[in-house]
């Protein structure tokens, strides 16, 4: 069975700009207990008739094959990870095929959420063990801005999040020590409704009314309480899971890459591993949460950056709605 590695990685984040100060004169909140709570200063957010989930995950895409030395022809599958499609159905996947002009190629969606990029990864790396392909790109998208609540009523989940995209190229690997070495998915639906968006969905007669949007549950909820303590708990877990498959301890790890969700959940599983600032990386204060794109923006900053090297071990994990939680482990 062969392996599959990262070959190419990218990241788009719409132009525009939007800082905790903008976020004061819409709602009741302040610069301070945004900061204090989640690490973000701000966030990007797209531009109609600019920027959609599709064809930013189709620029970051490009970014991604340019650095594998690969051609869009070159791509045999596409799995693209959003909780925010361009529109209710098809899936993104297939918008971002057109957009890239590859043809007939499988485009899969999933739908994990902040766990989807992982997921989505995960994936893809079956089928090229398989060897049923050989060049797949993996993308998260996401624009979170325009089904958000900026009334006071909404602030504690609309402070958090940003739109963009990430993608990688997976392709084979000439050696079974070096590229993705396990991937490992958990889920637990007990707890689905504590981080979720309900209305519209197919439970009510009425698709969508105006009760639902007066009430607010087209918007999303968060019991950010009970998302935090699990969070916590699940975080290191996966961690260790992906370690102690393959033999390694936490320091053994050259850069760690988790789901943007809050600051303070990153500080303590850096603590909790005994990983020194470096070996963690963390951009939310740029980009605030991105959901499926958190992961593949982070690991392609910090490519970007330098702060991955070939041999590196780097792991990759995140804990989202559903809810549910996963990690990759690599050689770099």
């Amino acid at each position: 069975m062969r392996n599959s590695k990262i070959a190419g990685v990218g990241h788009y984040v719409p132009e525009k700009v939007v800082t905790n100060f903008d976020l004061e004169k819409i709602m009741e909140t302040s610069d301070e207990w945004i900061r204090e709570r989640t690490g973000i200063q701000e966030r990007r957010y797209f531009q109609e008739g600019v920027d959609t989930t599709s064809n930013m995950g189709a620029k970051a895409s490009m970014k991604a094959l340019e650095m594998a030395g690969l051609k869009p022809e070159d791509v045999d599958m596409i799995v693209f990870a959003t909780l925010s499609p361009d529109y209710v159905f098809p899936g993104s996947g297939v918008l971002m095929q057109r957009e890239m002009g590859l043809k007939e190629i499988p485009a899969l969606d999933v739908r994990n959420q902040c766990s989807g990029f992982v997921y989505a990864l995960s994936v893809a790396d079956q089928f090229i063990k398989t060897g049923m392909y050989d060049n797949i790109l993996v993308v998260g998208s996401e624009i979170h801005s325009n089904g958000l609540d900026f009334s006071t009523r909404g602030r504690n989940v609309s402070v958090i999040f940003g739109d963009g995209a990430g993608a990688v190229v997976l392709t084979p690997s000439e050696s079974t020590e070096r590229g993705i070495l396990s991937t490992h998915l958990h889920a637990d639906g007990e707890f689905a409704e504590e981080l979720a968006v309900i209305d519209p969905g197919s439970t009510k007669k009425d698709r969508l009314t105006h009760e639902m949007i007066d009430e607010g549950t087209v918007y999303p909820y968060m019991n950010g309480n009970q998302v935090f303590k699990h969070a916590v708990t699940r975080f290191p877990e996966v961690i260790e899971e992906a370690l102690n498959k393959n033999g390694y301890k936490s320091t053994d790890v050259d850069m760690l890459i988790p789901h943007q969700a809050n600051l303070r959940i990153t500080s303590y599983i850096q603590q909790k591993m005994g990983l020194p600032v470096e070996k963690v990386m963390s951009n939310i204060h740029k980009y605030g949460n991105t959901t499926a794109a958190s992961v593949p923006i982070a690991l392609s900053e910090a490519v970007q950056e330098g702060r991955i090297k070939e041999g590196d071990l780097v792991c990759m994990a995140a804990f989202g709605s559903g809810f549910t939680w996963a990690s990759a482990l690599i050689r770099w």
